[in-house]
């Protein structure tokens, strides 16, 4: 099996590909391409724009199967080991992480926009009323989460589970631009960004020499 990755700093949608084949424990082979460098429109051309992913990342090969979006990865790994590898046992507890991770993958334009991940980053912006109604929103879903769901662990239903692969980015982001959080929240980050995975990918990230001026702190966007 082989994902194809973006910059470790920048790419959350990457971030969450790549914590679903770890979660699926399945051996992977790690191939990361530049975002907008010149590597990265070499691949496009070699392969075709990653058809049929249309030059988006992440990707997954697994022989002849191919697989794009970080949903679909996820759900194919999920079929493959088992779904209790990726969501709760519990009925009502899988109903809302299946609709936690499905509003994550479509929604928070504004968030997405205005605080663009990077790990390296640290910095404070001016957020709009449309980017604070979606930080107000996934606080209420992660605290919601934690009360009913969360007593078997440190994660969003207890522990690590499809929910907070999608939901580590944000941990990111949070952190990154220093959105102030409630306690719950604080102790909820702290688990994902010290999980083990987590620093693995924190520190390869720390370590590329790519930078992107688009995504950087003070850069006109």
């Amino acid at each position: 099996m082989k994902l194809i990755i973006g910059n470790k700093n920048y790419s959350s949608w990457s971030l969450r590909g790549w914590l679903a084949m770890k979660q699926s424990g399945l051996s992977f082979e790690e191939l990361t391409v530049p975002l907008y460098g010149e590597d990265w429109e070499a691949q496009r051309r070699k392969a075709g724009d990653f058809q049929p992913s249309a030059g988006k990342v992440p990707v997954l090969w697994d022989d002849e199967v191919v697989v794009w979006d970080s949903l679909a990865i996820m759900e194919y790994l999920a079929d493959k080991v088992g779904r209790e590898r990726f969501w709760p046992k519990d009925d009502e507890a899988r109903a809302m992480a299946r609709s936690m991770v499905a509003e994550m993958h479509s929604s928070y334009l504004a968030l997405r926009r205005e605080c663009p991940m990077n790990i390296r980053a640290s910095t404070q912006v001016e957020l709009s009323d449309e980017c604070r109604h979606d930080i107000v929103r996934i606080l209420g879903l992660w605290a919601e989460a934690r009360a009913r769901f969360g007593k078997g662990g440190p994660f969003l239903f207890g522990t690590f589970s499809a929910a907070d692969v999608f939901c580590a980015p944000v941990v990111s982001r949070f952190l990154t631009y220093r959105i102030g959080v409630p306690g719950f929240a604080q102790a909820y980050m702290e688990a994902v960004w010290e999980h083990a995975w987590m620093q693995e990918w924190i520190e390869a990230a720390n370590a590329e020499e790519w930078t992107i001026s688009a995504y950087e702190p003070g850069t006109a966007k």
